[in-house]
C-alpha cells in the first residue's frame, strides 16, 4: 500500500528475501546503539532470514517501508505468548533506520500492521517499548489508539543500566466483545 506523508510517498509492502540486508542493517544499529531491543549481539543475515520465515510461517505480517525507493524501516507482528489462550493477541515490532526517523515510516508501518492483523482475525495488539524515555514510540502508539497497560521497572540490563519496559495495548476488530 502507498501512504502519503508531508515529505514523500511511502510504499509499505510485504518484506521479501531481497530486503534481508537492509533489515539486518537497521536491526544491527538498534542492537548496538539503542535500547529498543534488549539483544546484545546483532544477528547476521541468515538469522534475520530465519526469524522472518518463522513470523511468516506463523501467519503473521512482515512488512517494509520504502521512501524514495530505499528500505527505511520494517515491522512485523508475532505471537505475544506461546500458549494457545493467547492465539488472538499479537505483539508488534517496528524499526526505522536512524536517518529516516521522523518521516512517517513508523506510522505507515504501524498502521499497515494494525490493518493486516485485524484482517487476520487477531483481537489485541501489544507494544513492548524498551523504556519510558522512548517518547517517540509511545506517542506513535498513542496516535494509533494504544493505551498504557503497565510499566515493568528495571527488568532489563543493557548499556550499563537497568531499563524499565512499557506495555501498551490496542483492541483490534471486536476485541473481546464477541
Amino acid at each position: 500500500c502507498v501512504r502519503r506523508n508531508r515529505f514523500a510517498m511511502i510504499l509499505v509492502r510485504k518484506a521479501s528475501l531481497a530486503d534481508i540486508p537492509a533489515i539486518t542493517a537497521i536491526y544491527a544499529a538498534e542492537v548496538r546503539e539503542r535500547v529498543n531491543t534488549y539483544e546484545y549481539d546483532s544477528p547476521d543475515a541468515a538469522e534475520i532470514q530465519r526469524r522472518m520465515r518463522a513470523v511468516l510461517d506463523g501467519g503473521f505480517p512482515y512488512l517494509v517501508a520504502e521512501l524514495d525507493g530505499e528500505v527505511g524501516g520494517y515491522g512485523y507482528a508475532s505471537s505475544f505468548r506461546a500458549r494457545a489462550g493467547y492465539r488472538f493477541t499479537v505483539e508488534n515490532s517496528v524499526y526505522v533506520a536512524a536517518g529516516m526517523q521522523g518521516r512517517g515510516l513508523g506510522a505507515a508501518l504501524l498502521g499497515a500492521l494494525i490493518e493486516a492483523c485485524t484482517s487476520r482475525g487477531f483481537r489485541q495488539m501489544i507494544a513492548v517499548i524498551g523504556e519510558p524515555a522512548n517518547i517517540a514510540s509511545i506517542r506513535l502508539h498513542e496516535r494509533f489508539g494504544f493505551r498504557h497497560a503497565g510499566t515493568l521497572p528495571g527488568i532489563a540490563w543493557k548499556h550499563d543500566r537497568w531499563l524499565d519496559t512499557v506495555f501498551m495495548q490496542r483492541t483490534l476488530g471486536d476485541g473481546n466483545g464477541s
